[in-house]
């Protein structure tokens, strides 16, 4: 295990050298900032976030092409470990088919810390693809932060054969252009597979159902079971306005009430919030109608799940 140094790195001063493109997994337990970091490596918003874990549910592809390569990221939901629906297995499935066809896998932790949970994903980490850590969230750390690192990545070291590490913040510009830097090298010689402009692989009518799920996370903290979907009944362009009716799936009346707010308030912030991030994406006014339907045990039909875009 080597830290983040890497000596092929030269190889992209040199004026002329060879374009190289390839995928780039993400991986880790829920809530160790993956989504937060795939954003910052494309630059755009492609992944949403919350506190809240299992908040990705999907492979997400995110795309950042410079002069010299074209880095084709993917998201994936954190592997779940704690609960057996239908829903988690969807999303443990989606970790494991990405692991199967990438060229580098950055496995993402918290710095200074690593647990049960980690070590479950450590364990499916492909043994013939390099795998770069990444101790996120080092800002966290405070001064103290070498007393803490030290002895940590000593301990990592033990745990599996990463090929670098890369102590970092997602937050750092300095750290995300360092580790771009860093991945190129373990990118393959090869055209580009994405158009240069090319932020995704996903619609805009994915997109805007993730952006509604993201406020549905953050507005309703942990009072709303994870059992909660958006699905985009209608989506019409005229120009660059956008018409979008979405319907917001849950598992109870309970869930629905907590959605609503008091008078409606909340429901009414979630779909300003998102309108408004629709409208920065997609470079548009849009028109957003949102409806809440209650339908119980949603999460545990598998053939219910693949109707509603799970894997």
């Amino acid at each position: 295990m080597t830290e983040s140094t890497n000596p092929q790195q030269d190889a992209a001063d040199i004026p002329g050298a060879a374009f190289r493109c390839g995928t780039v997994a993400i991986v880790g337990r829920p809530n160790v900032g993956k989504s937060t970091l795939m954003n910052a490596l494309v630059g755009q918003k492609v992944s949403i976030t919350s506190r809240k874990a299992q908040t990705t549910r999907h492979r997400i592809v995110g795309i950042q092409t410079t002069e010299d390569a074209q880095f084709v990221f993917v998201d994936t939901p954190g592997f779940q470990t704690r609960h057996a629906s239908a829903l988690n297995r969807s999303l443990n499935r989606a970790v494991t088919s990405t692991l199967s066809s990438v060229d580098l896998v950055l496995f993402v932790v918290e710095a200074g810390y690593y647990g049960a949970d980690d070590e479950k994903v450590l364990s499916l980490l492909p043994k013939k693809v390099p795998v770069l850590l990444v101790t996120n969230k080092l800002d966290r750390l405070g001064a103290d932060r070498a007393e803490v690192m030290m002895p940590f990545l000593e301990k990592m070291g033990h745990q599996f054969q990463f090929a670098e590490v890369v102590p970092m913040s997602a937050k750092t510009h300095d750290h995300i252009e360092r580790l771009l830097a860093i991945i190129r090298p373990y990118l393959p010689e090869g055209e580009p597979m994405y158009d240069a402009d090319s932020m995704t692989d996903r619609s805009e009518r994915f997109m805007a159902s993730e952006i509604i799920r993201e406020k549905v996370f953050r507005w309703t903290g942990d009072e709303l079971p994870y059992t909660s979907t958006v699905i985009i009944e209608k989506f019409e362009t005229e120009g660059r306005l956008r018409r979008i009716f979405a319907t917001i799936l849950v598992e109870r009346d309970g869930h629905k009430a907590m959605i609503i707010g008091n008078k409606g308030a909340k429901l009414k912030t979630i779909s300003t919030e998102a309108r408004i991030d629709m409208e920065k994406l997609f470079d548009g006014k849009v028109y957003l109608e949102m409806f809440i339907k209650v339908k119980s045990g949603w999460a545990d039909n598998e053939a219910g799940l693949r109707a509603y875009g799970y894997e």
